[in-house]
């Protein structure tokens, strides 16, 4: 694979992936979507099967990571190398922010819709939406959630370990199960299992922090809300933005150890 492959490759996949997963979220918490409050499952389902889409479309150019985690796992575990390591997080980020970008777009009515509903807008917390509107509160606003990850439960060394322990899981299920002949990325019946890997994750693990397992899924779709001019939007909620990154990057560097340890 080359390194235009690799950038290619992994912009378009990981663009899928967040188009068609953020897309699930927008169209159950936004108000007039057809799938409104279709609930968690629906979310699971649709994270895994935007995992499935975008690494089947990506897997023949750049083995389909999609996910600096596993990304890195790889590099532990040897079957990528350190070189293209920066290629494929750049690739990542930028189709991150691309996706977000597209799920805006697709949903556009439907954000203004619902940022001008009297029960968002005059609810509670109104008053610290319209504050971080102007600069200054930092919390995550009412639609954030549609575009990056959020604890229901703020206490950072247990949000930090839920991240660390999901991330193990998926980078672990990859590096057994997942690779391709050659061990560069995912083959055809390891995407399969990888999305269902995904959607048992959320359903087990993804409660407490909405299971970021991604550090570009989280971070770009976060600049996005940052940048898009939405009215009421609220904040991004910064002082969290570090525990979905730092947390997954752990746990993808412990998955590729054990691997090392244990199975190599």
């Amino acid at each position: 694979m080359s390194s235009s492959d690799i950038f290619i490759g992994e912009t378009i996949g990981t663009a899928v992936l967040i188009l068609l997963g953020g897309g699930v979220v927008a169209g159950v918490v936004l108000k007039r979507s057809k799938a409104f409050d279709a609930g968690w499952v629906a979310i699971a389902f649709g994270w895994g099967f935007a995992v499935l889409t975008g690494a089947y479309i990506s897997a023949p150019l750049s083995g389909a990571h999609l996910n600096p985690a596993v990304t890195l796992g790889l590099a532990i575990e040897g079957g990528t190398k350190w070189s293209d390591v920066p290629v494929y997080f750049l690739g990542q980020m930028l189709g991150a922010v691309i996706g977000a970008a597209l799920v805006w777009v697709a949903y556009l009515g439907h954000f203004h819709a619902h940022l001008t509903d009297r029960e968002i807008v005059g609810g509670p917390g109104a008053q610290d939406t319209a504050a971080a509107d102007r600069g200054t509160v930092t919390g995550p606003g009412p639609v954030l959630g549609v575009f990056s990850t959020g604890p229901e439960i703020r206490n950072a060394a247990q949000n930090l370990a839920t991240e660390i322990i999901a991330t193990t899981v998926l980078v672990l299920a990859i590096l057994t199960q997942g690779l391709n002949g050659d061990g560069k990325g995912l083959g055809v019946i390891g995407v399969l299992i990888t999305a269902f890997v995904v959607v048992s994750i959320g359903l087990s693990l993804g409660g407490p922090t909405g299971y970021a397992i991604n550090p570009a899924r989280d971070l770009g779709p976060r600049i996005v809300h940052a940048l898009l001019p939405l009215p009421n939007k609220g904040g991004s909620d910064w002082g969290y933005a570090w525990i979905p990154v730092v947390g997954p990057l752990i746990g993808g560097a412990i998955a590729g150890g054990i691997y090392e340890i244990a199975f190599a």
